[in-house]
């Protein structure tokens, strides 16, 4: 293990789920298992101590859901990992909560290899969306949309609403900049900015929050 090692913790209670995930992940260079827990409330306290840089939790734990789990890892602690949840089912409305409790992304549980290394990897670069497709459609299908938009709508610059749109798309930064013909740090700056003013921790709940106020057009 290394010091840029992407940290993972697995929560899930199923034994044999996180002995595959663990396989899957451990074989990849770069890329380390520091943890296991089998419930959510096991889940926070795991992460709490071992402070990974990653967590994949399964949305439906016993004692403490991954929901729950992630909102009280989020808002307990003060460099908190990004989250990840698993599920068996795409189109969930506990995946959307998960999402708007601060979930970076989803992961289902058929996902291939390939799949899930990519978005460990992705989520911990921070920055991309995972799946935009996906969460297009859980916003569309479970979004709880304001009856009038948020003042924040009306804050974004021209360019910050541009940007924010080129996010929800799923673009990374260098993606957004290629697009705008700006360069990178520049991109960099206006994300800063578009997370200040929606109020977002990250670009997943940036984009949920442009769906609901009706920035975002679903469908």
């Amino acid at each position: 293990m290394t010091a840029n090692d992407i940290r993972v913790v697995l929560a899930d209670d199923e034994r044999m789920v996180r002995t595959a995930l663990r396989a899957i992940l451990s074989a990849e260079a770069g890329i380390e298992v520091v943890g296991e827990a089998a419930t959510g409330a096991e889940a926070v306290s795991v992460v709490r101590d071992l402070k990974p840089d990653v967590v994949l939790m399964d949305v439906r734990m016993p004692e403490v859901d991954g929901i729950r789990a992630t909102e009280q890892i989020l808002r307990t602690m003060a460099r908190p990992p990004r989250v990840v949840v698993v599920t068996t089912f795409e189109n969930d409305a506990y995946v959307y909560e998960a999402l708007r409790a601060g979930a970076a992304g989803f992961l289902l549980k058929r996902a291939d290899a390939d799949e899930l290394v990519q978005a460990v990897r992705l989520v911990a670069r921070s920055d991309s969306l995972l799946f935009p497709a996906a969460v297009r459609a859980l916003a569309a299908e479970y979004g709880r949309a304001e009856p009038a938009p948020p003042a924040w709508v009306a804050r974004l610059t021209g360019r910050e609403s541009e940007v924010l749109r080129l996010m929800a798309a799923g673009l990374t930064n260098a993606e957004i900049a290629g697009r705008m013909g700006v360069g990178a740090a520049t991109v960099k700056t206006h994300v800063a900015s578009v997370l200040a003013k929606t109020g977002a921790r990250d670009r997943t709940q940036a984009v949920i929050a442009a769906y609901e106020a009706g920035f975002m057009k679903t469908g």
